[in-house]
């Protein structure tokens, strides 16, 4: 895949910006700015979740009394991703200016010693590094094998202070947020690695639908709102507030999944997506069989390969947190596949990408302001 320039250089400024679970605004200042000239409108909730509006084409017709009812509230497909990444936050300060954290959301402590982290402080940015003893001075080092995991609480972030007073100097307190340093790049021709693919990559999309909407030979002929949601590494938080408020007619959620083609992995135990094999569409629980079978239709007539994924009690994404508000909302789970989550070198092809931005494109257009998606019995 070729994308764009301007694209391309959306996606790396995004994922730079830090955006951990809770502190997501610059980030969400950015995505924001990308949509104001593409959408009809951009707007946003008390605790930093943002959407953007594209409104139908056409105005229904007065002698219409179906399409009156739906002037009031037009048809409306809501696009979801959320816009946080996980990190750490400053839980203690010691006497020698050392930092302790704590987790912000599903942050790795296996991979976490020796490296370098942003630390968001009042002053701006601070630089910092999880310590990390040297082997030669470890208790374990002839039994290496047998090391384990630190927990939480052994980690430790080193700023260059050599006091408590020193870091405060530096507008650094409980209760500041950090992120890995690491920054995107391409790995090989196709591929791109870096921290808070997932799911910054998801709002990314978004934003490309959205686009390709906008720019298109016609507009749809419904209400799209693409929505970048808070706080979801930490139960969905933002994704519940928002679809409450917007109660859209049909949802597609937009995320990452576990690529299992690397070494290691059990397809018996965690089934079989692959890099580079297409979008992953999940089934059960609190995806809509309709939903699911009209992407399956519109990938078969676009000739997009998928991937199929099971869910037999929840999906761990936004999409449970959207389906059952009010009155129910249908909602499908699409997703990028992607190798290494919750590191600082997680993985995508951007064919992948591409893919999944057809898929969506493709599923809007042939929406009609009376579908129903409700089950019939």
């Amino acid at each position: 895949m070729t994308m764009k320039k301007a694209a391309k250089g959306f996606l790396l400024e995004l994922l730079a910006i830090p955006s951990p679970t809770g502190f997501e605004i610059e980030g969400q200042r950015k995505w924001a700015e990308r949509l104001r000239p593409i959408a009809d409108r951009v707007e946003n909730d008390a605790y930093g979740s943002v959407w953007a509006v594209l409104d139908p084409a056409e105005e229904p017709q007065e002698d219409d009394p179906e399409s009156m009812k739906l002037r009031d509230r037009p048809f409306t497909v809501l696009l979801e991703a959320h816009a946080d990444e996980i990190g750490f936050m400053i839980k203690h300060v010691n006497e020698e200016g050392f930092l302790h954290v704590d987790r912000i959301g599903g942050s790795d402590p296996a991979v976490a010693r020796a490296r370098r982290v942003s630390i968001l402080g009042d002053k701006g940015p601070v630089p910092g590094v999880i310590g990390h003893t040297a082997i030669h001075l470890r208790d374990r080092f002839r039994d290496l094998d047998k090391e384990k995991t630190p927990e939480i609480h052994e980690l430790y972030v080193d700023v260059g202070a050599g006091s408590r007073k020193d870091v405060e100097k530096l507008g650094l307190r409980v209760g500041h947020p950090a992120v890995y340093a690491d920054r995107a790049e391409m790995l090989g021709p196709r591929r791109l690695v870096g921290r808070a693919l997932d799911n910054r990559i998801g709002g990314f999309i978004c934003a490309e639908v959205m686009e390709r909407l906008a720019r298109g030979r016609r507009r749809p002929r419904v209400r799209v709102i693409a929505l970048n949601s808070v706080q979801e590494e930490t139960g969905g938080y933002g994704a519940r507030m928002a679809a409450y408020r917007l109660m859209p007619d049909v949802c597609l959620v937009l995320d990452v999944t576990h690529a299992t083609d690397s070494p290691g992995i059990e397809a018996a135990k965690h089934g079989r997506v692959e890099l580079g094999g297409g979008p992953g569409i999940t089934h059960g629980s609190s995806n809509h069989p309709l939903v699911v079978r009209q992407l399956m239709s519109v990938a078969k007539k676009m000739k997009i390969s998928l991937q199929h994924e099971a869910s037999s009690s929840c999906t761990g994404t936004d999409t449970d947190s959207i389906f059952f508000q009010r009155t129910g909302i249908p909602s499908a789970l699409v997703s990028v596949p992607l190798r290494y989550m919750h590191s600082v070198v997680e993985v995508i092809d951007l064919e992948d990408v591409e893919k999944v931005v057809d898929l969506l494109v493709g599923f809007i257009e042939g929406l009609r302001p009376g579908d129903d998606f409700g089950l019939k019995l």
